[in-house]
């Protein structure tokens, strides 16, 4: 009897840890995505880094002139640093959702294992992650759209020089 009740044990346990898995599954894909969109974020960053350089560089070579490409070297750098602060915030605000996101695969556990009671915590870090991605892509949505108005003014100027 003794070796039917521990295989039983085994049994249900084995039962509850796949299916602990399959419910920590879901989490663990969204880190997937917020690890590709981080991705993304980080590569406009270094974009964005990379041309303020440049333009630092040619300002710093012709200290006397301040203009490029008909536009003025400072309103550009004042575009791009508002950029790049809009980027870091949805880099951070992304991180964080990621974070919030792997404490909730690892209070799913403590949950099971423990046998605390941890579903209103793990509900709160659930809803504070989903809560910083939103912000990271409003931030990230606020940059897009800094970056196409800035183009599209470029163009409007370029078009003037033209007439």
């Amino acid at each position: 009897m003794n070796g039917i009740t521990s295989l039983t044990t085994y049994t249900v346990a084995s039962v509850d840890i796949a299916h602990l898995i399959q419910v920590a599954l879901t989490p663990i894909f969204l880190i997937s995505a917020i690890g590709v969109t981080l991705n993304v974020l980080t590569s406009r960053l270094a974009r964005i880094v990379d041309r303020a350089r440049a333009m630092e560089d040619v300002l710093r070579e012709s200290g006397r002139q301040q203009q490029y490409e008909g536009r003025d070297l400072h309103a550009v750098l004042r575009v791009l640093a508002r950029r790049s602060r809009y980027i870091n915030a949805a880099i951070t605000l992304i991180t964080l959702s990621a974070l919030f996101i792997s404490f909730v695969v690892v209070m799913l556990f403590v949950n099971a294992f423990l046998r605390w009671d941890l579903s209103a915590f793990i509900a709160c870090l659930f809803i504070a992650s989903m809560l910083s991605l939103c912000a990271a892509l409003l931030a990230f949505l606020i940059e897009v759209r800094i970056a196409t108005n800035t183009l599209q003014i470029g163009i409007e100027a370029a078009a003037r020089e033209e007439l």
